[in-house]
């Protein structure tokens, strides 16, 4: 068996106790974001999406996050993997790793579509060529070659950028989480993790108390590394 022996890395940045956290997790998630731009950390926005498939098998891809509201919001193709495996399984986990600054975020929760009004907003924003690349890839599909991508940009470049609208296979979803999990690398392994899971109550399960304008309470919770 091969074993890795590259350079060990040892974590100092910061540190990260309970009194540093905001009692609402997508705050805590707003403040270290804002850090991870203000370092300039490349793509801060990117994020590793994982989803179970029918036969419990796990896939993973970096996707970047769109909008963040009672949920974080990221687009792709309906017809794509991912899509059909939150088809059949709308459960999902969210992963965000700022090398330099030596923090993880692990998000887990349930996925929903957006609505057609909130895709045809998010696409009509978008530039042209980005439009004709969600339009022309039929995602995940197998292709003879790039040649069969090139024809449809070429198709869709000579319709016009007033004629583009939204593919129907193509959209938004959100992902309404029920845990965080925040990570702050230490040194000599001795990580500082905080767990938030939400609270369910009298009046709605853990499913769905993170619907727009509804109360949410979470419990927070130390984690050893």
């Amino acid at each position: 068996m091969a074993i890795f022996e590259g350079e060990r890395s040892d974590y100092g940045f910061g540190t990260l106790e309970r009194k540093d956290l905001f009692d609402d997790p997508f705050q805590q998630f707003k403040f270290w974001l804002d850090a991870a731009i203000a370092h300039n950390i490349p793509e801060p926005s990117a994020m590793c999406l994982s989803t179970v498939s029918e036969q419990l098998q796990p896939s993973s891809r970096f996707v970047l996050v769109r909008g963040i509201d009672h949920g974080f919001i990221f687009y792709t193709n309906y017809l794509s993997r991912k899509a059909n495996e939150l088809e059949s399984n709308p459960h999902a986990c969210l992963n965000f790793w700022w090398a330099t600054l030596e923090r993880q975020i692990r998000i887990e929760g349930r996925v929903e579509k957006l609505s057609a009004t909130e895709s045809d907003a998010y696409f009509n924003s978008r530039p042209f060529e980005s439009q004709i690349a969600s339009a022309s890839s039929p995602q995940s599909q197998r292709i003879n070659s790039r040649d069969v991508l090139e024809e449809k940009v070429q198709e869709l470049r000579r319709g016009g950028e007033e004629n583009l609208v939204r593919p129907k296979h193509w959209g938004g979803y959100r992902l309404v989480p029920s845990y965080f999990e925040f990570w702050q690398g230490r040194s000599a392994r001795l990580h500082d993790r905080f767990e938030y899971t939400l609270l369910e109550d009298g009046n709605h399960d853990k499913s769905t108390s993170t619907k727009a304008n509804q109360p949410t309470a979470w419990e927070i919770n130390r984690l050893a590394p």
